[in-house]
């Protein structure tokens, strides 16, 4: 990896900031963006390009921590009557849209004959194979979206930058303000050991693994 430099972005957010602290007690330097921190929007194609465009780089990790489970008020839907295009659109454009936009202007910050790794949240909800429950439109769709996004990314990626690896992370349910609302009877992990898994997992893969969907123990998610 490039001296071990990496960028976070949803630094403040739960995963996010175990994100930062664990690459931090591992030796890298970290440098966070966040919306609540620095005033990024990822949404916003000229916030990200601005913020962006102020980093030096070449960092060997990127890790994007963004997403949302609701949208402007709208909570997960139960059912196909509950879908609105408000919900659907906020979904989509923070979840898939974000970090696409993140993704396109990182790529000068890293290196082109060196190691490095993309790594974003997804989630096991996006996958379709592993649909069986329905519900959560929105966001399952968001998910599912950028998981596509990324995957065609790696494909582009791997034509010029040969040693670059984009990777999509389910992390589990991770206790934070994000999920306590919806985790119900799942098993829930801490910020701290969910961040330590995923780091794992990150760092852990290489450019055979580009554009793959992998959960917090490594293993392969269904598309």
């Amino acid at each position: 990896m490039v001296e071990k430099q990496a960028l976070v972005i949803g630094a403040s957010g739960g995963i996010g900031s175990a994100v930062s602290t664990e690459l931090t007690s591992r030796g890298w330097q970290v440098t966070g963006l966040s919306r609540s921190g620095d005033g990024l929007d990822v949404t916003d194609e000229a916030s990200v390009s601005e913020h962006l465009g102020r980093l030096d780089g070449p960092f060997g990790l990127v890790f994007i921590a963004t997403g949302a489970l609701t949208s402007a008020g709208h909570e997960p839907e139960k059912a196909v009557k509950e879908v609105t295009p408000e919900a659907l659109a906020g979904q989509f454009a923070v979840n898939a849209l974000g970090p696409m936009l993140v993704l396109k202007h990182v790529l000068p910050l890293i290196p082109r004959k060196a190691p490095a790794t993309i790594a974003a949240l997804s989630a096991r909800v996006g996958s379709i194979g592993d649909n069986r429950i329905g519900g959560w439109h929105s966001y399952r769709a968001s998910k599912a979206a950028l998981n596509q996004l990324f995957h065609g990314a790696a494909v582009e990626l791997a034509r010029t930058h040969k040693q670059a690896t984009l990777l999509l992370l389910h992390p589990g349910t991770v206790a934070t303000p994000f999920t306590e609302k919806y985790a119900g009877r799942h098993k829930t992990v801490q910020p701290e050991e969910a961040a330590r898994n995923l780091v794992d997992v990150a760092l852990g893969k290489g450019p055979e693994d580009s554009g793959r969907f992998f959960d917090y123990a490594g293993k392969a998610v269904p598309w």
